[in-house]
């Protein structure tokens, strides 16, 4: 049967037993409607299917959250399909599919908007501004989305240059790989080869120091921050920048199980809230659609 051929590639892929539950329940739920509607192939997903099945849970009002969850075990079912074989082309978007009006009952989700995001690089990249390691600070925490202790927690050995990945030790002793941009490598190269020699803790296993300690506390960093954020007039902290990489990820359509992966969540459900949270802009975008 093609849903337990589905467990079983969920499994394969570490997905949590929680996750895999919620697809597979999904999965056989969207199955009974296209039985109903007289589809015998289980194994192909039509562009239709999904977009009238959408449209059926929406008129039996099921929560946002609810039909949210449902198109991405959709999405990754089709994924599924695509690589066994039984399909060849993507059906299922999140940036189109997802229902995107915002309940009143959501809270909003803060992060930066793409103007902030700019004003924010071009502010970094002036060397009057700010020191090489304060600009890779801002550089790691939007391009990598890790947690402020695990950035504290960055050793050179973490970082393969060669691959271009970072190997993060997560919550729960959990490792991750992230890959790494070719800029914020070389952020990383150009700090190491040239500010970093300045500190008598150069010899430091750590990536961050500072010239008073071998290794940067979360403080120090929020201070960075801080003073980058009052010259910027933005609110600035750790976990916004977390907020912004897993929200632009899953706007841009990656998948969740990949954004959960990156950003190290315990499961799947967790990185939901980042799908259907909406920004306040994209809310009051949808707003002035009425």
């Amino acid at each position: 049967m093609i849903v337990k051929e589905f467990e079983n590639y969920l499994e394969e892929n570490g997905i949590a037993p929680k996750t895999i539950e919620s697809y597979v329940s999904d999965i056989n739920g969207f199955h009974h409607y296209l039985k109903e509607q007289g589809v015998k192939d289980e194994r192909i997903l039509h562009r239709f299917y999904v977009v009238s099945y959408k449209q059926k849970v929406v008129n039996e009002g099921f929560a946002v959250a609810t039909i949210n969850k449902k198109i991405n075990s959709l999405q990754a079912y089709n994924f599924f399909l695509i690589e066994k074989g039984y399909m060849k082309e993507q059906v299922v978007f999140l940036g189109r599919d997802r229902v995107k009006i915002a309940s009143g009952s959501q809270k909003a989700v803060e992060v930066l908007e793409e103007d902030q995001i700019h004003r924010l690089l071009f502010y970094v990249s002036q060397k009057d501004n700010v020191a090489q390691r304060n600009e890779l600070i801002i550089y790691l925490l939007l391009y990598t989305g890790v947690r402020v202790t695990e950035l504290c927690q960055i050793k050179l050995n973490n970082i393969d240059f060669v691959t271009k990945h970072l190997s993060i030790l997560g919550k729960g002793g959990k490792h991750r790989e992230i890959p790494l941009r070719a800029e914020v490598v070389e952020k990383i190269k150009m700090y190491l080869k040239e500010e970093r020699q300045q500190s008598k803790h150069s010899m430091s296993e750590y990536l961050l120091i500072s010239q008073r300690a071998a290794k940067l506390g979360r403080d120090a960093i929020n201070t960075v921050l801080e003073k980058i954020g009052i010259d910027l007039k933005i609110k600035l902290y750790p976990h916004l920048f977390r907020h912004t990489f897993c929200t632009i990820l899953i706007q841009k359509g990656v998948d969740l199980v990949t954004v959960s992966r990156l950003a190290g969540h315990h499961s799947v459900t967790t990185t939901t809230q980042f799908y259907v949270n909406t920004s306040r802009q994209d809310k009051q975008q949808a707003v002035n659609l009425l």
